[in-house]
Formats: structure tokens, C-alpha cells, sequence
């Protein structure tokens, strides 16, 4: 064999072999490729809009951005999952780890930073509520997600332990919460646990009823004394108890993709809470009703009772419309008149009535 036909095997042999490996390479990497997609999934959603407000007599105006997330969810294994939820108008929202403990869906561990289960609103995304401002006064006040001066602005969420599934064939759901009890992004002051029960019952489809719970102590951020002048206002950085309760029932009359199949639904809910030796309580009914197309009508009456006997009432009516261009993506036109409320004891609470119209595109994927 001459020199130069054994160059040329050797040549030919060491492209077959580089050949054989790229292949192998682009095989592997098209494997981990499509693995890493079917594993991962992003969604988010955006919320912008227009608020034209008359309080007291003066008008205002503006254009405004209230929620921008993006989110991941991760699939490790058919049992194990993981989380992370950032709004880039405020803050990391969620960040968690799901795991199934049962063959089945009876039993599952969550751990890490997630809304917490008080109320039916609550736990809802704001995609799939119906009014503009999202959650009604009580739920909003209760369970942490603004209003509430003690306890900040906490988004509904909370650090902790959640143990959940489903049982009786899906028709009961429960939630059984640890929680810090100081809310988003923050440890525990107080040390002592915050503990949230929640019940679901669904006898037939598109009928719910549930009821909540929550013990547990807070530390406040403000002195009680501040808005409610009592003898045994809850002083700065005191640790108090904060209790809540809720009970509701909602009723769908058929399917819901957000966008071309909808149906007539009703949701109604009464909700209570105790903040040291103040109590506070409330309740909602919001309806949606589709008229034509891709175009509903939503409807909500809303009261709360933000300090009972200190004149703390408020009664809010929203009316309005919203328009489905896309799956979970819409446009809404609402109307909200709010009533006054008087605190002769207080006159930093006197409020006048007011009324906003408010505009909002919805997109979501």
C-alpha cells in the first residue's frame, strides 16, 4: 500500500469520525433542547390604562401602569416543580417549590413565598378578575394585599409552608397554610407563625362554596392611634393579633376560556377580621354577564367596615364593560361611585365621596 493511499484512508476515517461525533453533538443538543422546552414554561401579563377621578370637588387625571410580571415554571420531575414570579413595577412576587407527595392529587408540599389562600379572591389572578382595582375593599384590607395601615403593602403573599390537595374525587380542596405573617419578601418579627385554614367544596360543576380562616400574630408598621383614637390602640411595633375569616360561594354557568367561550358567573363573599380589640368586616357580590361577541358587562356592590363603631364604613358600585380580543386579553371601560365616610373623632378620616372612570388594556400570554 503506498504512502499516499494510506494518508487518504486515514483522512477519510477521521472525517467519517469527526461526522459521526458532530452528528451525535446536534442529536444531543436538539434532545436537551426540546427536554429544556418541555420542562419550562414562561408566561406574563401586562395591565396599563387611563384613571379619570372627581374627589371633593377636584378632578384629576392620568395615564398609569399597575402590573407587569413575568414568570417561570420550571416541571424537575413529574412530582416536583419550582416557581419565580418578578413584577417589574414593584418587586419578586412568588418564588416556590411545589411538591406532590401522593400518587394521586391528594396531597402536595408547597414551600417558599405565595399568595396566600384567605378569601376566593385572593388566590385568583388579576387576569381573570373582573373589576379594574382587582380585589374588593374587604379582601384587599384582610388579607394583606394594601390597605390595611398596620400591616403595609403586602400583595396578598406571605413566606411559609402550604400543605393542599384535593379529595372526595376533586370535589373538596383544601389548603392547610404556616405561614411568617409579615408578608412579602420579609422574615418574621414576632416568631410566632401565622396558621391559614381553607375549604373548598364543589358538589357539581361550576358550583363552589368555601370558607377560610387565619390565627396568628403581626407587628404593626403604624400606631393604631393614628386613624382609630381608642384607649387600647395597637402601638408602633407592637405585636398584635391579627385574625381573619371568610366565607363565599361563586357559581359559573358553563365554561370560560377568556376570550370566545364565556359564561354568566356570580361571586359573593362576607369576611371579618380582628386586629387587636378592633373589628373589622365586609362583603362583596361582583357578577359578569356576556352580552354579544366577545363583550361582557360587569357589575359589583362592595361594603366594608374598616373599624366597626368608629364610622369607618365605605359602600362602593362599579358598572362597566369589557371586550375580549384575545385569549385573556382585553380591554375594560369601569365606573366606580364610592360613598363618604365621617370619623367625628377623628378628622384625619373624614373622606368625601368620589367617582373614576377607569380605561385598561390587558395583555397576557
Amino acid at each position: 500500500m503506498s504512502l499516499r493511499f494510506s494518508n487518504l484512508v486515514i483522512l477519510t476515517v477521521l472525517f467519517m469520525s469527526f461526522g459521526m461525533v458532530h452528528a451525535q453533538e446536534q442529536k444531543d443538543l436538539n434532545y436537551w433542547s426540546q427536554e429544556l422546552k418541555s420542562r419550562i414554561t414562561l408566561n406574563g401579563y401586562a395591565q396599563a390604562g387611563y384613571t379619570y377621578l372627581n374627589y371633593d370637588g377636584r378632578n384629576s387625571n392620568t395615564w398609569d401602569v399597575k402590573r407587569t410580571l413575568l414568570w417561570a415554571k420550571a416541571r424537575i420531575t413529574d412530582r416536583w416543580s419550582f416557581l419565580f414570579m418578578h413584577d417589574f413595577n414593584s418587586q419578586v412576587q412568588e418564588f416556590y417549590t411545589d411538591y406532590r407527595v401522593t400518587k394521586g392529587n391528594e396531597l402536595t408540599i408547597r414551600f417558599g413565598q405565595f399568595k396566600n389562600q384567605l378569601s376566593m379572591e385572593n388566590p385568583l389572578s388579576p387576569v381573570t378578575l373582573e373589576t379594574v382595582d382587582v380585589c374588593s375593599q374587604s379582601v384587599t384590607y384582610l388579607t394583606g394585599c394594601g390597605s390595611d395601615p398596620l400591616f403595609g403593602i403586602n400583595y396578598g403573599r406571605d413566606l411559609g409552608i402550604d400543605l393542599y390537595g384535593q379529595l372526595f374525587d376533586g370535589k373538596l380542596f383544601y389548603n392547610l397554610e404556616f405561614l411568617n405573617g409579615r408578608g412579602i419578601n420579609a422574615k418574621d418579627l414576632d416568631n410566632r407563625k401565622n396558621i391559614i385554614v381553607k375549604l373548598d367544596y364543589r358538589p357539581v360543576e361550576g358550583l363552589r362554596f368555601a370558607v377560610s380562616a387565619q390565627k396568628g400574630y403581626a407587628t404593626s408598621l403604624v400606631a393604631s392611634s393614628v386613624y382609630i383614637p381608642v384607649e387600647n390602640a395597637i402601638g408602633l411595633g407592637e405585636i398584635y393579633r391579627r385574625d381573619r375569616w371568610t366565607a363565599g360561594v361563586e357559581y359559573k354557568a358553563g365554561s370560560n376560556d377568556y376570550w370566545k367561550n364565556r359564561s354568566w358567573s356570580v361571586r359573593s363573599e362576607v369576611l371579618g377580621g380582628r386586629d387587636g380589640e378592633t373589628s373589622s368586616w365586609g362583603g362583596y357580590v361582583t357578577t359578569t354577564i356576556p352580552l354579544a361577541g366577545q363583550l361582557d358587562m360587569v357589575a359589583s356592590y362592595d361594603y366594608f367596615d374598616y373599624a366597626k363603631g368608629f364610622d369607618r364604613e365605605r359602600t362602593e358600585i362599579i358598572a362597566g364593560l369589557q371586550y375580549w380580543f384575545f385569549t385573556k386579553c382585553r380591554f375594560q371601560l369601569q365606573y366606580t361611585w364610592a360613598s363618604s365616610w365621617t370619623d367625628g373623632l377623628n378628622t384625619a378620616w373624614v373622606d368625601s365621596s368620589c367617582s373614576r372612570v377607569q380605561i385598561q388594556m390587558q395583555m397576557a400570554f
